[in-house]
């Protein structure tokens, strides 16, 4: 008898793991609740997440007049109006802008601080190699400013180039330390600032003689500072490197994953070009008709 009682125990048990199996692989082939229901479930985008959520984090250079705080605490400049505008067209109705250093952008947007950068950014090759431009918003030069009089007699980076005592002031990241080093101005001459406020008082205090950054971003700051003792060479030569021009065309900047959310941001754009609402945009800064884009895309440009 107590043969018979283990035989048929151990047959009760079989029977409860063949029973476990089964349901296992039931689970498998895509049961309720299954790993592979989940695993095959679309992953919400960007874009997605942000239209209904209703908000996105947008990072911005601390770069007058593309994005800066205005004495009351609000958040304005000319790539923080068109992104807003843009966002709301988008039905993301709150931008939460964060103001940073320019050479803080790229990565915050890579480590997903921010879910979209810009300011001040121009597209480059270098750049597009890490994330995705926008169409561009605007194109400018570049600029510089000087104390008044100019007593080093600086018209161009050439001239900076020409004259070993001569410093410069440049933003750490921005492009034009490229364009200086280019020409053939000494590492020794360029002093790296992190922000708008320490080169024009690296210019003020004498520790540089020169300061350069794109015209309307220089014009905005020397209206701002009100400094009778500082000025903008007004005939500046355009550096030209490589043989070509380097005016620049700005635009706003996204993960490579988020294509999508490009592709919209690209179409609403477009709109406010063709409706001529960007030039009123941007002539609020300090823009012309002369810093449009045009036809340019960031396609064409990355050729």
């Amino acid at each position: 008898m107590m043969k018979l009682f283990h035989a048929g125990l151990c047959l009760v048990l079989f029977s409860i793991l063949i029973g476990c199996g089964n349901d296992g692989d039931n689970g498998k082939e895509g049961g309720a609740g299954s790993p592979s229901e989940s695993a095959s479930s679309p992953t919400e985008t960007t874009l997605a997440k942000a239209q209904r959520e209703g908000f996105v984090t947008v990072g911005f250079a601390n770069e007058n007049p593309y994005a800066y705080a205005t004495p009351d605490g609000k958040l304005t400049g000319e790539a923080v109006e068109i992104a807003r505008k843009v966002l709301s067209n988008l039905g993301i109705e709150q931008m939460d802008g964060v103001l940073t250093e320019f050479g803080s952008l790229i990565p915050g947007l890579k480590a997903k601080r921010f879910d979209i950068i810009t300011a001040g950014m121009f597209i480059r090759p270098d750049r597009a190699a890490e994330v995705a431009f926008a169409n561009p918003e605007y194109s400018i030069g570049e600029g510089l400013a000087v104390e008044k009089g100019n007593p080093l007699n600086l018209h161009s980076y050439e001239d900076i180039k020409a004259n070993p005592k001569a410093k410069v002031a440049v933003m750490a990241g921005a492009v034009e330390v490229d364009y200086l080093k280019s020409v053939g101005v000494a590492e020794s001459q360029i002093v790296t600032v992190p922000d708008q406020p320490s080169a024009i008082s690296a210019l003020q205090s004498g520790r540089v003689d020169a300061l350069t950054m794109t015209g309307p971003a220089l014009q905005a700051m020397l209206d701002s500072a009100k400094d009778n003792n500082i000025e903008r060479v007004m005939d500046f030569e355009q550096p030209v490197i490589d043989g070509k021009s380097v005016r620049g065309y700005g635009a706003a900047v996204f993960r490579k994953a988020d294509n999508e959310f490009r592709e919209a941001f690209n179409a609403e754009l477009q709109k406010l070009k063709e409706s001529g609402e960007l030039l009123e945009i941007l002539q609020k800064f300090g823009f012309t008709e002369q810093e449009l884009p045009g036809d340019m895309t960031v396609e064409e440009l990355l050729k």
